[in-house]
């Protein structure tokens, strides 16, 4: 899990909820963010706009933490990178 990638996802949690970036770290759960199922639907769109992927519906729905988040991402950004080699 490249550092690069954590600080993105991070960036773009803090960018849409209006927070501090330094309070959001790996660790972080979204209840501990204050982030609910809107807010959550928001950085979702904003972090597929940021990597220029989708995100499947049914994997949103299982996200609760910032690790699961840039976990997620990654693999995303693996299965295009093979796609397009």
């Amino acid at each position: 899990m490249p550092d690069e990638l954590i600080a993105r996802v991070a960036g773009v949690i803090a960018k849409t909820q209006h927070i501090p970036p330094e309070t959001v770290t790996i660790e972080s759960t979204f209840e501990e963010l204050k982030i609910d199922s809107l807010d959550g639907i928001n950085i979702l769109f904003a972090l597929e706009s940021e990597f220029d992927v989708d995100i499947p519906d049914d994997a949103a729905r299982q996200i609760r933490t910032v690790r699961q988040m840039v976990e997620g991402i990654e693999k995303l950004l693996a299965a295009k990178e093979a796609k397009s080699t």
